[in-house]
């Protein structure tokens, strides 16, 4: 809470958790949706509680930045600290993201349009069931950034670039590509997508609507939008996987 001179009081933490409260659960509604279907909501916003009360502690008023702004780089932070400590995504799921993307340039090169979960599936040797377990088990190594794309088996750098906040992505790559002819690529990659995939992107990157909400909109559970969401950005991956080396050796 603010004193009547407009600083933090931090002789009362339990008020500034009720305050803030929203924002740590909005913070980790936009985080969870880009992980692993095994980690859990309420881990991560009481982890975010820990980083606000940290926020609280240590701001002050006189260096430069709303106590918003503070408090949601610490509670990002906190965040992806702990995601950082539990091995968030295992080398084995990366490698299996990699491998449905694979598949999904495979067939849709034999076919000339768009492949079905049960296409792809047979790609994989797997069975439609077993290939959409995996689409919500590779959830949290689905993050289209330009250098993530061929490190191999090298840690990705999301987290850390993501604990920096929304300004330290301005110089991304990936950002700059966007700004020219990639972002005609990508429009054109994402109206080749089947038009339930399409709707879905829409729902959660323009309109930002969390999983439940677009479960709602699409009928389906939350579980099947995970898995709708991982197939539809190895769509991309696939899709756009070549004019990102181009681009990559251009650079």
């Amino acid at each position: 809470m603010y004193t009547s001179q407009g600083k933090i009081d931090k002789s009362g933490p339990s008020d500034l958790l009720m305050q803030y409260a929203p924002l740590v659960r909005r913070l980790a509604l936009q985080l969870i949706a880009k992980l692993p279907a095994s980690v859990e909501l309420d881990d991560l916003i009481q982890v975010g509680m820990m980083g606000l009360l940290d926020a609280g502690n240590r701001y002050k008023d006189d260096q430069g930045a709303k106590f918003e702004t503070y408090a949601s780089q610490r509670i990002r932070g906190a965040m992806l600290d702990e995601l950082r400590a539990n091995d968030w995504v295992s080398r084995g799921l990366r490698q299996s993201s990699r491998g449905v993307a694979k598949a999904v340039q495979a067939q849709e090169q034999k076919l000339g349009r768009p492949a079905t979960e049960g296409e792809i599936a047979q790609e994989l040797e797997l069975s439609l069931d077993a290939y959409q377990h995996l689409l919500q088990e590779i959830q949290g190594c689905q993050l289209v950034y330009y250098d993530d794309f061929d490190q191999g088996d090298q840690e990705n750098s999301f987290l850390d670039r993501q604990a920096l906040g929304a300004q330290s992505l301005a110089d991304e790559p990936l950002t700059q590509l966007l700004r020219g002819d990639f972002r005609r690529q990508l429009i054109e990659a994402i109206e080749l997508m089947p038009e339930r995939e399409r709707l879905l992107l829409s729902l959660y990157y323009d309109e930002e609507l969390n999983l439940r909400e677009i479960g709602a909109v699409l009928e389906v559970t939350q579980s099947r939008v995970c898995q709708l969401h991982s197939q539809a950005i190895s769509r991309l991956r696939a899709s756009l996987g070549d004019s990102l080396d181009a681009l990559k050796n251009s650079l």
